[in-house]
């Protein structure tokens, strides 16, 4: 079912309030794939309903970024919801929102001045912004986000955390290619030389993961590892590599508790995320 208006998914949420069913979340950007279908799959084996969003952000654009070209297609992102069990697809129009004046903003310090922060100014107020709306519009029991985007989901959680928002988080694992480029709405825009090139971003985190396994903690040798690999790929340019705290998203030198290895790659014009969890 297909759903435009706040108020109509309000009024769906409180009938099944009045039944005692439990709500899972989803939010997107549409341009839905395995990655995004199996937060749906997961949403719907651990609750009595369902909803997806599919809406495309303004606020977490930069000026210069692709919001105008980002890919859309509500009716397919409808279907494979759908297929998959979920109960609503709530797809707003950008005018029913945001007001045209509006004047609030929401803003989590520290997390987001680094890695995507640091390179997309004001990505996350317009992250946290939308989420903070859309979980007082759904009031979902749980929210489900995929680990690709690891920051966002470190920030979600401490916004959630920060402003007793009640509501579970539960961050699901990256889904790859069988060649393990990660899943991504933003890999429609490669050629398919790039597409091809876009496969040393898990290339080079896997080398660093082997390194990990054999006890490497250093984590310089591990960022030179990974840089090293890129480097050797002609079409990719290297926004950043990291290796930090996996709730602090702080930079460490010795790998002495759980981390996260976050990269950000540029394949040709496109620019691809990817990254690993590794548990001390």
């Amino acid at each position: 079912m297909l759903v435009k208006e706040i108020n109509e998914l309000r009024s769906l949420i409180k009938a099944w309030r009045k039944e005692g069913l439990s709500i899972g979340y989803v939010p997107t950007m549409g341009a839905l794939h395995e990655g995004h279908e199996s937060l749906v799959k997961k949403a719907v084996k651990e609750n009595d309903k369902v909803v997806v969003s599919v809406f495309v952000n303004p606020t977490q654009f930069g000026p210069n970024e692709d919001y105008d070209s980002y890919p859309r297609d509500i009716n397919r992102d409808l279907e494979i919801c759908i297929n998959v069990g979920a109960s609503i697809v709530f797809s707003p129009d950008p005018s029913e929102m945001y007001y045209d004046n509006r004047s609030t903003i929401v803003s989590v310090s520290n997390l987001t001045s680094v890695l995507c922060g640091a390179k997309r100014p004001g990505h996350f107020d317009g992250v946290c912004l939308v989420v903070s709306k859309l979980l007082n519009i759904v009031t979902p029991d749980r929210a489900y986000f995929g680990q690709k985007d690891a920051q966002q989901v470190a920030v979600i959680k401490r916004m959630v955390r920060d402003l007793n928002i009640d509501v579970e988080i539960i961050e699901c694992p990256i889904i790859r290619e069988d060649d393990g480029l990660a899943k991504s709405s933003r890999n429609a825009y490669l050629s398919k030389e790039e597409r091809k090139a876009a496969l040393v971003l898990s290339r080079s985190l896997n080398k660093a993961k082997e390194m990990l396994k054999q006890g490497e903690r250093k984590a310089n040798i591990i960022k030179e590892i990974i840089k090293e690999e890129i480097s050797k790929e002609p079409l990719a340019k290297i926004d950043y590599v990291e290796v930090v705290d996996s709730e602090l998203l702080e930079n460490v030198e010795m790998i002495e508790k759980n981390i996260l290895v976050p990269i950000a790659v540029y394949i040709g014009e496109t620019r691809l995320i990817d990254n690993f969890i590794f548990e001390i």
